[in-house]
């Protein structure tokens, strides 16, 4: 549900329905409160809202309003709608931009979002195996025996990131770390890689030089990449004038479908709208 709630975005956002701003953000002092706010024709319209003070929990308000009448139409509580649709974006780049013979996944990280990118992806490609690394043995542990309990993947520990990545089809990179978490030439070339984490220059978990292999580039909000109070990782860069968005991949030319040898990359920072169109899938299944 998620997933196809995704791909209408991107698809009225390809055709030029959807209203997608930047995210805004208000200082708390210790933190940001943040909001993203979209609309899609004909599904709804509405707003997020949730915080990064240092006592956050990932709490996060979803409300949507009836896109005719304008009445509310319901509100979401709690993380779980965030990581799902985060998920079902990484997913849906994986479907438009992976070699659709890739059935090995290295993953690295074992958080929120890394759960929410597996829980995703396992929808459009058949995981024969999937890879996990994390800094914290127990933690990474704990997250392969809840992948394997909750998703029915066949996923493992491995000691190291360059075991994770080598020779995976699809590697996801879903950290909070401010420097690459990889080295470009453990990628095989014709794999897809998506990064979830910091993308600021001077502080990002995916290397520039994995870029620069990339034959295609991909984002699902070019302009929130340009409206980071930071300057993007790849700002400056070829490899930002290459960049390109998901919605645009949606067309179907020649030119939008990428070889089995080629790399491609992912860079999720956020696509506006998104969340009021998955909260306004699940409002209409519970109704």
């Amino acid at each position: 549900m998620a997933i196809a709630a995704v791909r209408a975005c991107l698809e009225a956002e390809r055709t030029g329905g959807l209203i997608a701003p930047a995210r805004v953000r208000a200082s708390l002092g210790d933190g940001d409160i943040i909001f993203t706010a979209g609309r899609v024709p004909g599904t709804g319209y509405g707003f997020r809202v949730y915080d990064t003070r240092r006592t956050a929990r990932d709490d996060q308000l979803t409300v949507v309003y009836d896109d005719g009448t304008g009445q509310i139409a319901g509100a979401v509580a709690g993380a779980f709608l965030g990581g799902a649709r985060t998920g079902a974006i990484g997913a849906v780049a994986v479907d438009l931009l992976a070699d659709p013979a890739a059935d090995t996944l290295g993953l690295i990280g074992t958080g929120r979002q890394a759960y929410f990118q597996l829980w995703a992806i396992r929808d459009v490609r058949p995981l024969r195996e999937v890879r996990v690394y994390g800094r914290d043995p127990a933690r990474c542990s704990a997250f392969v025996q809840q992948a394997r309990a909750e998703l029915g993947v066949a996923a493992t520990a491995v000691a190291s990131p360059r075991d994770a990545v080598t020779g995976a089809g699809l590697v996801v990179l879903a950290t909070t770390s401010g420097q690459p978490v990889i080295e470009s030439e453990w990628v095989r070339a014709g794999a897809h890689v998506t990064t979830l984490g910091p993308k600021q220059a001077g502080a990002h978990e995916c290397p520039v030089d994995l870029a620069g292999r990339a034959r295609m580039i991909v984002t699902d909000s070019l302009a929130q990449v340009d409206a980071y109070p930071h300057p993007f990782f790849l700002a400056g860069t070829q490899a930002r004038g290459r960049m390109r968005s998901l919605a645009s991949c949606l067309a179907g030319g020649s030119q939008d479908r990428p070889r089995p040898s080629d790399l491609t990359l992912f860079c999720s920072v956020g696509l506006a709208g998104t969340e009021v169109a998955v909260a306004a899938a699940l409002l209409n299944h519970a109704a």
